[in-house]
């Protein structure tokens, strides 16, 4: 995903700093050129060797150091670099740069360099909470800077509160988010569903269905890495969203009926992508779910229509998505779907393999549109997400 992307690391004097080999690490086998920057404090921590191991490219600790080929390192570096991370960062280090004190090499090639920037803290909770640091934060990200918050953890000094350098995998999403795709989403609101709904049989039981979620959290966070505001209303599932998304989590259709509704009018792009129950129990009572010789009966009610809701109050210039399963006649009864539910686009595919559909992490989707009919190739869910999303583009 960083394939010809030139990362600045920066390492600070914390205890945190030997998270950092992991995350160069993690930063390499996504084929970014890592070059890393620590400051002499750091050095008591972990040694510049580990660094230059896990990237092949020379630590630079000393600003004045002579033993590489000549060039006024921290000019080049900050010219060469498309992103500068800090992680972790200390409290001093931010004093620093947030009244541009350029005294090691670390300060002063940030200070030179014109990449974006993130930052993540990692101290003692007291002085985490302190208002000078707190006003240094405030004052950074007035000049552009990105913080990505610590966390609430057991620290090296043995209390337990905020100020835990957040993880790896955490960092490696914000990178991500500004490195990884061209951000032809920024400045759109995607709102997405994903997942399954539960509708209660009684206290104990519910009727579900067998979303897992995948494809809809695939979309979410390639809409996310496109630069795209992303909302995802979600059913119940086990799946993480991916950082910077604004979850909501709804349990019934019902629930994801208001969900979805009360933002409608809000996002550029809604992808309906949840398995959400045709069918709900009427309220519970005895007389609705009776057990007769051993066999449960239920009465049912038909769920809200989300989909032709949605349809039917669709604003200009907005772009409605729908899904389709199907084990039979999938064009056909896509297309009649897409004509019904007045949508823009239904992303068909069949649930008759082992390949596509629930559960799986490949998938096989066809586009079909009022004018065309486009089958997208096997691949994971996240590459069909960025294909779907491709093709979304072009509707806009």
């Amino acid at each position: 995903m960083l394939t010809g992307k030139t990362i600045v690391l920066g390492v600070t004097g914390g205890i945190a700093a030997y998270k950092s080999a992991n995350l160069a690490s993690m930063l390499v086998k996504l084929h970014a050129d890592v070059h890393v920057i620590m400051t002499q404090n750091a050095t008591h921590f972990i040694t510049p060797m580990t660094f230059e191991t896990l990237t092949n490219n020379k630590c630079i600790v000393d600003t004045f150091d002579r033993n590489f080929s000549f060039d006024v390192k921290h000019v080049s570096l900050a010219k060469r670099g498309d992103l500068f991370v800090v992680a972790p960062c200390t409290a001093n280090v931010i004093g620093k740069l947030a009244h541009g004190i350029c005294d090691d090499m670390l300060t002063t090639t940030m200070l030179a360099t014109k990449a974006p920037k993130l930052i993540a803290p990692a101290m003692n909770t007291g002085m985490w909470e302190n208002p000078i640091l707190q006003d240094n934060l405030t004052k950074l990200q007035g000049y552009g800077y990105h913080i990505i918050e610590p966390i609430i953890g057991r620290l090296a000094c043995g209390d337990t509160g905020t100020g835990k350098m957040n993880s790896e995998e955490v960092i490696i999403e914000h990178i991500l988010t500004f490195m990884a795709k061209e951000q032809d989403l920024k400045g759109r609101k995607v709102l997405i569903t994903a997942g399954p709904t539960q509708e209660s049989i009684d206290p104990v039981r519910y009727i579900t269905n067998r979303s897992s979620g995948k494809m809809g959290y695939a979309i979410a966070k390639m809409a996310r890495l496109r630069g795209a505001d992303v909302t995802l209303v979600s059913g119940p599932v086990s799946i993480k969203p991916f950082t910077g998304i604004d979850l909501v989590p709804v349990k019934s259709a019902a629930d994801m009926f208001e969900a979805v509704t009360s933002r409608s009018t809000d996002n550029d792009v809604i992808i309906m992508c949840s398995a959400v129950a045709d069918y709900t129990p009427a309220t519970y009572s005895d007389q609705k779910v009776k057990k007769h010789d051993g066999e449960l009966s239920i009465e049912l009610t038909r769920t809200q229509d989300i989909l032709g809701w949605l349809g039917e109050h669709k604003r200009d210039n907005q772009t409605l998505v729908g899904f389709s399963m199907e084990t039979e006649n999938l064009i056909d009864n896509s297309r009649a779907k897409l004509i019904k539910k007045h949508a823009d686009l239904i992303c068909a595919n069949s649930i008759s393999g082992n390949t596509t559909g629930f559960a799986v992490d490949t998938n096989q989707v066809t586009l079909i549109t009022h004018d065309e009919v486009k089958e997208l190739p096997l691949c994971s869910k996240e590459k069909t997400a960025d294909k779907i999303l491709d093709f979304i583009v072009t509707l806009s």
